[in-house]
């Protein structure tokens, strides 16, 4: 049953209001929109990637559309760490408006900048660390620092006269981090003295007992494999983390060998994350893949793209012999990362198809190659109990993680009407420590197809997959007009059939019975008449042939 839609009220006079955009019901795409005193304040603005069902689409992005009639009053964009779900549509959102100021960590930015230079945009950066204040227009910001699968993740604490809110942005409480950075909860304990109004924690691994592991147990079972194999060795991550690639790095180095970057998004994320000191990289540790193939099997590690069975990326072409590297046998293939929902049947195609051209496929379910980068339910109680907060919106994750967050702000003391489980565009108002929610925008998915944004509908998408499931039926029939009669035709020509042509001839005195009817009617329009043949053998395919093929009719006049 779809939410009903109805367009909130004039905001209230020192009231806040907060729509997400995108990252509710779904792993990807997080944005959020602040609105205070005739002003906006973004958080986020990533991107999602596609799933089986939506064959074609390169990205998808937030729905922006609330935004294009307010551009002059966006004051900023904060971005809270540098992952693709969280600023993956920043080039979207600046192609309506280039000069939006937008405020990150050193790390952030500079991938993010990364990201526009392909577009040929030059943000107006403005970089920010833990513990730094900015305010902008009636938005008082003040970043902390978490911990996350990232360097240089940051929340973001926002005071206006309606209230404090904390949004967290992706973060965990690993408390031996690799890079020594942990989040700080002295420091939301100090907000958490002053009064949390309203609280947007990260929901992922809301159903998840416990703590997440520390990342410091990933570094010696990578180590292990590669000792273990007598080949070569492939790595898939996602492109920015810099942490998996570290310890990567590492673990080559150990077994003595070097590492070829693949990919790239892997080879630019990696070189900035290089070059301002995130990654601490030995000298001749890194070898250019285009020299990698003069080094023996044994003394040689690639770290690449595709961990999440993206079809165009390395490690999937490798698994479809469409890559110069092909594992084999004495080859070990690690997948050092998690499965984001939708990815399942993808990535598992990889791992069958790397396991029969012989490699031995390392992934998170034979062995510990991976943690995640979020809270569990564990770390979640106890930021609920540090902050306290009146109110609490559960963002990030699909539906099944906001109802698990939700019920663990209530088991904590936060009261079931002050915990609001929404959806993309509905509107939560905050003023004087109450919340409730405004309205509820009709937002929907905005898709990137090669060129196009936006242009792609879900009538599109449906398309494709019908003809991707159910092949495609083209009839052509030539018609006096007027008399209506058939002067040639019909000829009939299917796709995606393993049928013979020669099984349609059943169908055709049916088409002309049909059309000859309507012509007895003085049906003389094209459209009607086309009408007339799509129904007429699309019974007949249904019922014979157990298919709902496209059906294209073509009716010419002669």
């Amino acid at each position: 049953m779809s939410t009903p839609v109805f367009d909130p009220p004039a905001l209230e006079s020192g009231a806040l209001r907060v729509t997400p955009l995108g990252g509710l019901g779904e792993v990807g795409r997080n944005m959020a929109m602040y609105e205070f005193d005739g002003k906006i304040l973004l958080v986020d603005c990533g991107v999602l990637f596609p799933e089986e069902h939506q064959p074609g689409v390169d990205l998808i992005l937030p729905d922006m559309e609330p935004l294009k009639d307010r551009l002059g009053d966006i004051v900023g964009l904060v971005l809270t760490h540098g992952h693709e779900d969280h600023i993956g549509g920043v080039p979207y959102l600046l192609r309506m408006r280039q000069d939006i100021p937008i405020y990150g960590s050193k790390l952030t930015l500079a991938l993010t900048t990364a990201k526009l230079k392909e577009h040929r945009i030059t943000p107006v950066s403005n970089v920010v660390r833990e513990g730094e204040k900015r305010k902008i227009a009636g938005f008082d910001m003040e970043f902390v620092a978490v911990n996350h699968s990232i360097p240089d993740a940051l929340a973001v604490a926002i005071r206006t006269e309606a209230g404090l809110v904390l949004h967290t942005g992706d973060f965990k409480m690993d408390q031996l981090p690799l890079d020594g950075r942990i989040t700080d909860l002295r420091h939301f304990a100090k907000l958490g003295e002053e009064g949390i109004d309203l609280f947007l924690p990260d929901s992922t691994n809301a159903d998840v007992p416990g703590f997440t592991p520390t990342e410091r147990q990933i570094g010696p079972v990578i180590d292990q494999v590669m000792s273990k194999t007598t080949g070569r060795v492939v790595v898939a991550s996602f492109s920015s983390h810099v942490h998996r690639v570290q310890q990567v790095i590492d673990a080559a180095v150990n077994n003595g060998r070097r590492v070829a970057l693949l990919g790239r998004s892997m080879v630019r994320n990696m070189t900035i994350a290089e070059q301002l000191g995130y990654l601490n990289v030995p000298e001749g540790a890194l070898v250019d893949y285009k020299k990698s193939h003069d080094i023996p099997d044994h003394q040689i590690v690639y770290m690449s793209t595709g961990s999440q069975g993206e079809p165009m990326a390395v490690l999937s072409r490798m698994a479809n012999l469409d890559h110069a590297i092909t594992p084999g046998e004495g080859d070990t293939v690690i997948l050092a990362s998690s499965l984001i929902p939708g990815n399942e049947n993808a990535v598992y195609r990889v791992i069958d198809g790397l396991t029969k051209l012989g490699a031995n496929v390392v992934h998170k379910a034979n062995a510990k190659v991976h943690v995640s980068g979020h809270a569990a339910a564990g770390e979640l109680l106890y930021c609920y109990n540090i902050l306290k907060p009146k109110n609490v919106i559960p963002v990030h994750g699909e539906y099944r993680h906001l109802t698990a967050s939700a019920n663990l702000a209530q088991q904590t003391g936060v009261p079931e009407e002050n915990t609001f489980i929404v959806e993309n565009g509905t509107s939560v108002d905050l003023k004087d420590g109450e919340a409730w929610v405004s309205g509820q925008l009709d937002l929907g998915f905005v898709y990137v197809d090669g060129s196009s944004v936006g242009e792609i509908t879900d009538a599109d998408l449906k398309d494709r997959r019908v003809l991707g499931e159910e092949g495609f039926i083209s009839i052509i029939v030539v018609v006096d007009s007027k008399t209506g009669k058939i002067v040639t035709g019909p000829e009939i020509h299917a796709r995606g059939f393993a049928e013979d042509d020669k099984v349609f001839d059943k169908i055709r005195p049916k088409i002309v019975q049909a059309l000859q009817e309507a012509a007895e009617k003085g049906v003389r329009d094209n459209h009607a008449l086309s009408q007339v043949i799509r129904r007429t053998i699309g019974r007949w395919v249904g019922q014979r042939l157990r298919r709902r093929p496209m059906i294209v009719p073509l009716v010419i006049e002669a």
